[in-house]
């Protein structure tokens, strides 16, 4: 399994009048999780976009069990739990805060796209080999 941890400040914008975070902003603190993760592996959406792939998303679930609130610092949680072996990648996520409170829950679906053609590929190499580690 792969697993990678950002972090990110809530801004006063993210919150709504009741001083929580707009549950609306958890796909973008999850969106910042998945591009920090795939940083970590010494890659990045840039680049595979530029190599002819584009990623996006086909499915976005969240859970919310604790607020979060201005100025708290969040960790996300990013994790692979199986290798992808077509199309398809699954990211399980997880938002924390600075009390290790679980927050949020979050699993996101994204499809490995030819940017050309917009037809279904398989993950780039360089990504397959930055993860294989993890699952052997």
């Amino acid at each position: 399994m792969f697993i990678a941890e950002t972090n990110i400040r809530v801004r006063y914008a993210e919150t709504d009048q009741m001083d929580v975070v707009y549950h609306g902003n958890y796909a973008q603190y999850f969106e910042v999780g998945r591009v920090e993760a795939i940083r970590q592996l010494g890659l990045s959406y840039k680049d595979m976009e530029a190599n002819g792939v584009m990623m996006p998303i086909v499915e976005l679930q969240s859970k919310f069990l604790r607020p979060a609130h201005y100025d708290d610092l969040l960790t996300i949680k990013t994790m692979l739990r199986e290798l992808p072996a077509d199309h398809r990648i699954e990211f399980h996520q997880e938002v924390y805060n600075e009390q290790g409170k679980l927050l949020t829950v979050g699993r996101v679906v994204l499809y490995f796209l030819d940017i050309k053609t917009r037809a279904k590929t398989t993950m780039p190499v360089a990504l397959r080999e930055s993860l294989t580690p993890f699952f052997a």
